[in-house]
């Protein structure tokens, strides 16, 4: 009876001294992502979802602590717009168009609502959360002309680079910051899904390759960039030179929204004391 005894004690000192250590790996997710992309300017200024197009993408996430999440994501995607779908008969007759493919990579954080842990049938494995990063994208609006799709930042149709533009040629690098909200769900000690939805603001107006108040001088598009480039430069259905092109004063932004599907990449380590 007294041996028993001590075995009981020295199994309860043992179970009083084992803790569970988490490592770099305990803490990292690897996920992929998967949604739609849509793009807000001034070839689509109120529609949600308007043109939207499916996209996705690689997630890193690093969980600092209970509330606090590092995460790092590539995404590709897809933004376009066309005058001729629009209700406004003023953009029907402006008549332009773009499409543009968006390679994105960005970092930032994601604040929990409530502390998040991994576990089956754990209190904490589900959170809401807002998300805020930093980062840059590539753009390339494109038209179709002539039946075939043309680069528009080469074409300078407001003017860029000529001797009556104020700009130069606008930068297909630019920088964005994802700025957003979502709720994650741990499922067991080893995946976890999140829904979130980010509206990406921009510091460029030329996502859609519009970006002036009035259109530039077609003839001198026309003589010192190209015949193309004039006709690109205003294509509007009744010839004014004289219309309004852009909103000057706004800048363009995108969002995305969907799902990601993450693995955690490592467990915790049993250290004993």
């Amino acid at each position: 009876m007294r041996k028993l005894i001590y075995v009981c004690i020295i199994l309860s000192c043992v179970g009083s001294v084992t803790a569970q250590r988490k490592t770099f790996f305990s803490k990292s997710e690897f996920g992929l992502n998967i949604g739609q992309m849509y793009y807000i300017g001034d070839l689509n200024q109120f529609k949600p979802f308007y043109q939207s197009n499916w996209s996705g993408g690689l997630m890193y996430r690093y969980n600092l602590q209970p509330r606090l999440t590092f995460r790092l994501n590539y995404l590709y995607g897809k933004v376009e717009a066309y005058d001729k779908e629009s209700s406004n008969a003023l953009f029907v007759n402006r008549n332009l168009e773009f499409r543009s493919i968006i390679h994105e990579v960005a970092a930032g954080v994601e604040f929990h609502y409530v502390p998040f842990t991994f576990g089956k049938g754990n209190k904490n494995a589900g959170t809401a959360y807002l998300m805020a990063q930093i980062g840059g994208f590539h753009m390339d609006p494109k038209a179709m002309y002539n039946g075939e799709l043309v680069s528009l930042q080469p074409m300078s149709t407001e003017g860029q680079g000529t001797s009556i533009g104020t700009r130069n040629p606008y930068k297909l690098y630019q920088i964005c910051m994802p700025l957003g909200m979502g709720v994650k769900l741990a499922i067991g000690n080893k995946l976890t899904v999140n829904f979130d939805l980010a509206i990406r603001k921009t510091f460029t107006d030329y996502l859609d390759d519009v970006g002036s108040l009035t259109y530039a001088n077609a003839k001198v598009i026309d003589k010192e960039v190209s015949d193309d480039a004039s006709a690109l430069s205003n294509r509007s259905l009744d010839g004014s030179k004289y219309g309004l092109r852009g909103n000057p004063t706004t800048k363009d932004w995108y969002v995305f929204t969907g799902m990601t599907i993450a693995i955690r990449l490592g467990k915790e380590k049993i250290c004993f004391y």
